[in-house]
């Protein structure tokens, strides 16, 4: 039987999370049996999950990826095929503030999900697969004109947050060459789309612009991001887990480039039209830059797309006029959220 075909069972960690529930929410309904593993923080959303709620395809377990044991016991238990890793601490101005705690979760706690899928193969022998889901910020930034980030481009990471992510991309690669662990990994571009909490770029904007909110973008907004939607990366990263090269990199963007100043004047745009035109752009204001702000991120994806046949479904204006339509069509879902003050600022 094929490494591939023998995939029954896939271990998703931060399954509760933003792009780890809508990976949980495709692989179930394909009819994978997912087993959800979250420690469940801050931005975990257990309601992201509801549709999967007395699914025999789904098994949700609250805890920590740090925990060997547990996990051990979990792989053995439910004879996972593949562990599919996007538990992380993700938000660059709170790795700033407190840098300590993306170093446990993201390094540390690989490590130790390291050892304890190493432990679990070597065990059970034949097909496995661990998927290490990253970040395009560990690459650093690019010139506002020219370049593109790409399998081959060096590592030079910024922030805190990008430092952890590519620690831990560093160690995943150490335990496929040095141990035979065989992996896969994938880098992305800025995710969008609905459940996302409302720290990040646009969700932040669309909710502030909802309720006629400041709308704090940083510097002149001149920075650069190229955004997909987090459906067409749930179905990267299936193509990647189950058609990707073992020790090979896969970048997955959406080939949608945009200042953030034109993001949020987009958002304030859709919403003066569904909600009367008020003019929303007036609430934009600029505030001091981010320390370390990368300037551009641009990912060439040709590589995913040539290899395992994928591709974005959505461009951006649909994509964002989709997310605009579930963030108002699904107040009671972020209200409270919103009203207990957690939302920090800018992404």
């Amino acid at each position: 039987m094929s490494e591939v075909a023998a995939m029954r069972t896939v271990l998703v960690t931060g399954g509760a999370g933003f792009i780890g529930s809508a990976v949980c929410r495709l692989l179930a309904g394909q009819g994978t049996r997912v087993v959800n593993l979250d420690r469940l923080t801050y931005a975990g959303n257990l309601a992201s999950l509801a549709a999967l709620e007395g699914s025999p395809h789904y098994r949700f377990v609250q805890a920590d990826i740090g925990d060997t044991a547990l996990v051990g016991a979990l792989l053995r238990a439910e004879r996972v095929s593949a562990i599919m890793h996007l538990a992380a601490e993700t938000h660059v101005d709170r790795s700033i503030d407190s840098p300590a705690a993306f170093v446990e979760t993201n390094v540390v706690g690989t490590v130790r999900l390291l050892d304890a899928a190493l432990d679990y193969w070597r065990e059970k022998g034949g097909a496995f697969r661990f998927h290490h889901v990253s970040t395009d910020e560990v690459f650093g930034d690019l010139p506002f004109d020219s370049g593109v980030f790409t399998e081959d481009t060096a590592y030079a990471p910024s922030s805190p947050y990008s430092a952890s992510k590519a620690a831990s991309d560093h160690f995943v690669r150490a335990w496929h060459e040095t141990y035979g662990l065989p992996v896969v990994l994938s880098n992305c571009s800025n995710n969008y789309g609905p459940w996302q909490f409302p720290e990040k770029l646009i969700p932040l904007t669309i909710l502030n612009a909802i309720e006629g909110k400041p709308l704090p973008v940083y510097g002149k907004g001149a920075n650069v991001r190229d955004w997909l939607h987090v459906e067409d990366h749930a179905r990267a990263l299936e193509r990647v887990l189950s058609a990707g090269k073992t020790g090979e990199t896969y970048l997955i963007g959406g080939k949608a480039e945009r200042t953030n100043l034109q993001v949020v004047e987009a958002i304030c745009d859709l919403i003066d039209i569904r909600l009367g035109n008020a003019n929303r752009r007036r609430l934009i204001s600029f505030v001091k830059d981010r320390p370390g702000h990368d300037r551009r991120y641009a990912i060439d994806p040709s590589k995913t797309e040539r290899e395992l046949g994928w591709s974005p479904a959505e461009t951006f204006e649909t994509g964002l006029a989709a997310t605009v339509d579930w963030y108002l069509a699904n107040r009671a879902t972020w209200a409270p959220i919103s009203y207990k003050g957690e939302r920090l600022g800018l992404a």
